[in-house]
């Protein structure tokens, strides 16, 4: 049962706009059922009746207790001709109704029940159409001879042409609902394009209010939050930039004066120009953090190329690259910054490895897949949802060194690709990084 509601629901519209157009369409089905329904059972079926008792009175009128057949007639069917003084009806036996066209007739069941009450017995009614719409009834008082009466004034396709009305007005009716509902829907589309590009980083112009009075208070409380989060972007890259730039002035006065350090203490001048040249790492990660390459252009480029060309530059590292490259095919990207991800990526498996890393692509149903493996000590499992937070760090067993910041540039850049990272541990120790990317 529950998979049964599942795959219905699958089935079902998910956007607004669908489900409103399909609430309209259907809505407008059962109005057009419920007037078709109306007009057959209150107007049209009426006038069948009437039509009915009629020709039942006529056919009654034929086949009265005192006729008699004549020597001068051959038959029953010459005499009930007989009695037709004008072209009101035609009596016909078998093989002269079928030559007349009785079998391409259209049978009628709820007249021939009608025309059975009225006649007393079990009837038949037919209609053929044609320059002139012609009903044959089979009578109980004679089941042998069919009787033709032609309706002039009377055209079975007015029902064709009731359901033809109908049709073209639900037509117009779900054209219109689908207008609306996409007028509706349309700002809801804006939204939704606005939220995408503030997700990656992006802040468009203010969107124009449209739609509806709650579309537009919530087109103006959104654009005030983009507003804000611009704003609060741009004091903090200010910020973060004046504080980095600050601290670079004394780091080069000190690097300077330890150039000037006799060599006596050429110990204490190394460990000086170490903690320099961490600090320049971090710094320049605080930057990156804060950057995030929202000025890069996107396009379509080749991870396997991207991956080739930082193992030629880090070929020179004393340890081993492997690499193990599915052709993939090219996915929209920012080069810069998908270059900053894999950078990071095999600098923390450079760091913490011990001497081996690989790296790896392949290609799932919807995303291009990047594996960096190495072969550290590797992270207890319930610490790798922690390493995504800024200034968070790994085990004491895979060191302590940097900012903290690494993984977390890495999330927010692949976060602004739409894709996803994850890590887990290698079954023979180390870790393995996994980025998702959207193929489109």
């Amino acid at each position: 049962m529950a998979i049964t509601l599942r795959w219905w629901q699958r089935l079902l519209p998910r956007s607004a706009f669908s489900q409103t157009v399909m609430l309209i369409g259907c809505l407008l089905l059962i109005n057009q059922l419920v007037s078709y329904v109306s007009v057959a059972l209150y107007v049209i079926k009426p006038s069948y009746q009437q039509i009915n008792q009629l020709i039942a009175r006529q056919i009654n009128y034929l086949f009265v207790d005192d006729m008699v057949i004549g020597r001068e007639y051959l038959s029953l069917v010459d005499a009930l001709n007989a009695k037709v003084h004008d072209d009101s009806m035609q009596v016909y036996n078998q093989k002269q109704a079928k030559e007349a066209g009785i079998d391409s007739a259209t049978y009628y069941g709820l007249l021939s029940t009608q025309m059975s009450q009225y006649l007393g017995g079990e009837a038949e009614v037919r209609i053929a159409q044609g320059e002139t719409v012609h009903i044959w009834i089979r009578p109980p008082q004679a089941p042998s001879v069919w009787i033709r009466v032609p309706l002039s004034g009377f055209n079975e396709l007015e029902m064709s042409l009731l359901t033809l009305y109908l049709l073209v007005i639900g037509a117009l009716s779900v054209a219109g609902g689908w207008l609306f509902a996409r007028r509706q829907s349309k700002p809801l589309k804006e939204l939704q394009k606005a939220a995408i590009s503030v997700s990656r980083g992006e802040y468009p112009d203010a969107i124009t209010p449209a739609g509806s009075s709650e579309i537009v208070e919530v087109t103006h409380a959104f654009n005030q939050m983009a507003h804000s989060m611009r704003m609060l972007e741009q004091d903090r890259a200010l910020m973060m930039a004046g504080i980095s730039h600050d601290l670079r002035t004394p780091l080069t006065r000190i690097r300077l004066a330890s150039e000037m350090m006799v060599e006596e203490d050429a110990y204490l001048k190394d460990g000086i120009v170490a903690d320099i040249d961490d600090m320049n790492a971090i710094i320049n990660q605080f930057i990156a953090y804060i950057r995030q390459d929202q000025e890069a252009v996107w396009e379509p480029a080749d991870i396997n190329q991207l991956i080739t060309d930082l193992a030629q530059a880090e070929s020179k590292r004393d340890a081993t690259i492997e690499l193990a490259l599915t052709p993939c095919p090219a996915v929209p990207m920012q080069v810069i910054a998908i270059k900053r991800v894999l950078s990071n990526l095999t600098e923390n498996a450079f760091r913490y490895g011990r001497g081996w890393l690989k790296i790896s692509t392949r290609v799932d149903k919807n995303h291009v897949v990047i594996s960096v493996e190495d072969n550290g000590p590797g992270i207890p499992p319930e610490q790798i949802p922690k390493l995504f937070q800024p200034f968070t760090q790994g085990d004491s067993a895979r060191g302590s060194v940097g900012s903290g910041l690494g993984l977390a540039i890495i999330k927010r850049i692949v976060d602004r690709h739409q894709g996803k990272v994850k890590l887990k541990n290698r079954a023979d120790g180390g870790l393995i990084a996994e980025v998702f990317l959207p193929k489109e």
